[in-house]
């Protein structure tokens, strides 16, 4: 697939932009992958993609552009109509061996209302068989991870909406995953948490060097965490962009009132609208 290039000069240097993957060993291949589903709609044509070992990397795009869709189909939840998706250059079935396992975070905590948060963080151990005496040090690192050591015991009413994504992310790295998965997490919070969210989250990939594939539709959020940003349009769903976002990590919250931040927001606001500008695609 080619890729149109983006070049926005800055006082200092260009803004990095590029159309290859980073010269990481590949954790995720999409190759010529599509999606039309039943009804006859496509939602994706033929996508190529190559997300590097350590990336944290943002899709963005106008909605029905096929960003969560593209999501599915990395988290093996739906299979593509034509094309290959490999994983650490292999087929899924080699998932979940060692140094190859995903989590996936959803637009919603979809927590268990009925159940304490020890007990929605420790799900997916219990799916697997590990015994309690052996999952609650895990559980108690897991939530401290994302700042909720003393909240053990409360259940999902008690909690407002961060601390109930901060209990779906914990739940996510109880298995210790490799590769995480973010639909749009942080859509439905108010600004203030979503940043504090973002900070955290940056700082926390960063610890882990843990590939990570993030969905949002805030230009501000994709600028502050990534490290790459595929841009997509619309009917049917496609890569038209992608943009290196070339700075210090882990990021810090000055970094959202530097001039660099502005510069990669105007630019990247500039490649979204000449995306939702441009004519459809048979």
């Amino acid at each position: 697939m080619t890729h149109n290039h983006l070049l926005v000069l800055a006082p200092n240097k260009p803004l990095p932009v590029q159309s290859g993957a980073l010269a990481r060993a590949p954790v995720v291949e999409v190759l010529s992958a599509e999606k039309i589903f039943p009804n006859g709609t496509r939602a994706l044509a033929p996508i190529d993609l190559t997300v590097g070992a350590g990336e944290f990397l943002t899709l963005i795009g106008p909605s029905g552009c096929g960003k969560s869709t593209l999501l599915k189909l990395i988290a093996n939840l739906i299979e593509p109509t034509d094309g290959r998706i490999l994983w650490w250059s292999g087929e899924f079935h080699k998932v979940e061996t060692a140094g190859r396992s995903l989590g996936f975070v959803f637009q919603d905590p979809t927590l268990m209302p009925w159940a304490r948060v020890e007990s929605n963080v420790r799900l997916p151990l219990d799916l697997a068989g590990v015994p309690k005496s052996e999952s609650g040090e895990r559980v108690r690192e897991a939530l401290a991870r994302v700042g909720l050591e003393g909240f053990a015991r409360h259940y999902p009413r008690q909690l407002s909406g961060g601390m109930k994504m901060r209990v779906s992310i914990a739940r996510s790295l109880i298995t210790e995953p490799d590769l995480l998965l973010m639909d749009e997490p942080f859509g439905a919070l108010d600004e203030f948490t979503r940043n504090r969210l973002d900070t955290d989250l940056v700082r926390l990939w960063w610890e882990r060097k843990l590939t990570t594939m993030f969905v949002t539709h805030s230009i501000y959020e994709a600028v502050f965490l990534s490290t790459r940003v595929v841009v997509m349009g619309a009917q049917p769903g496609r890569i038209c962009r992608i943009m290196s976002i070339d700075e210090p990590q882990p990021r810090e919250e000055g970094f959202r009132n530097s001039l660099r931040f502005g510069e990669y927001c105007r630019a990247l606001s500039a490649s979204l609208t000449e995306v939702s500008l441009a004519p459809l695609q048979a």
